[in-house]
């Protein structure tokens, strides 16, 4: 699953995006995207919920759980993730693609029982997209739209929980050599010393002032998942291993050995907006087969 809590000029005119609109799961409204037969995404308005992303083969490439974490002072992980969001008939533009994309664009606005809780007026839209070649793409623009003259301050991250064969088989480039807080320990401060992040025990970790782009490299299914991320500067990477997932009531015992959370996010310096300011957060995901030398995984191809 994949969920959340400047301006533009437009390159060319956007056509009309390319979207069905079904009941998924307790009859909640989603939003369904294709490039063909198989390849799908699907989205529900509730929470803005990322709960599917296949490929060509019809294979999901995202792991669903709804157990997350918590920084800052409103329910855990804010109240985006809570509420219900409407389709966005006439968003501000956005650059469009010469590809036949399919998205849909989301916006939520805070109720009056919101305001009670943070009182800021905002506007958060999101342009969910998948491309001809089954990448997936989230925009999000926040703007403070309040008329007090008052600038709000916040963190962001993208929870984007990837299905992998075994986590012992995973490894993760391109946040080597990084600082990280680790939440295990009170978030204290430490530096990665290994030359990738590979999964022997539970791991909660704030890599800060990241690279634009990290690999995610599923060596049994011989699968890469490219991170691109633009706005957002820290990544989370988190599995709760076997004990924890005993304590964590929508979670399988064995589930944590099929996921894994990489979080592209901006925690360690939150983003602060004037009235009238928006800011802008851009995450791309994709999944592509991994080449190997000498028996390893060799994301450098990716990377670059």
């Amino acid at each position: 699953i994949l969920f959340l809590i400047l301006v533009q000029k437009p390159m060319a005119t956007e056509r009309p995006s390319s979207f069905e609109l079904a009941k998924g799961i307790n009859g909640l409204d989603k939003i369904v995207l294709r490039q063909s037969r198989f390849r799908s995404a699907e989205v529900y308005l509730y929470g803005g919920h990322v709960t599917s992303w296949k490929n060509e083969n019809g294979e999901e490439l995202l792991y669903l759980s709804s157990k997350f974490s918590n920084l800052g002072t409103l329910e855990s992980h804010g109240f985006a993730r809570n509420r219900i969001w409407e389709v966005d008939a006439s968003p501000p533009p956005l650059p469009t693609y010469s590809s036949p994309n399919a998205f849909v664009d989301l916006i939520l606005r805070p109720t009056e029982d919101d305001l009670k809780t943070w009182p800021h007026n905002f506007e958060f839209r999101m342009r969910v997209d998948l491309g001809s070649e089954g990448e997936l793409t989230l925009t999000s623009r926040i703007r403070n739209t309040s008329a007090d003259g008052k600038p709000f301050t916040f963190t962001f991250a993208y929870h984007t929980y990837f299905s992998v064969s075994d986590i012992s088989e995973v490894r993760v480039e391109g946040l080597e050599t990084l600082d990280y807080l680790d939440n295990l320990k009170n978030r204290e401060r430490f530096t990665e010393q290994g030359d990738a992040i590979t999964f022997e025990s539970e791991i909660d970790k704030i890599y800060l002032s990241t690279p634009t782009k990290i690999a995610i490299l599923d060596h049994e299914k011989k699968r890469t998942f490219v991170v691109r991320k633009d706005g957002l500067a820290d990544a989370v990477v988190w599995n709760p291993w076997d004990k924890k997932s005993k304590t964590i009531s929508d979670l399988g015992d064995e589930d944590y050995k099929h996921m894994l959370c990489v979080e592209a996010a901006a925690v360690e310096r939150p983003i602060t907006l004037k009235p009238g300011e928006e800011w802008k957060g851009r995450l791309e995901l994709s999944a592509v087969p991994s080449s190997y030398s000498s028996g390893q995984l060799d994301p450098k191809k990716v990377l670059q």
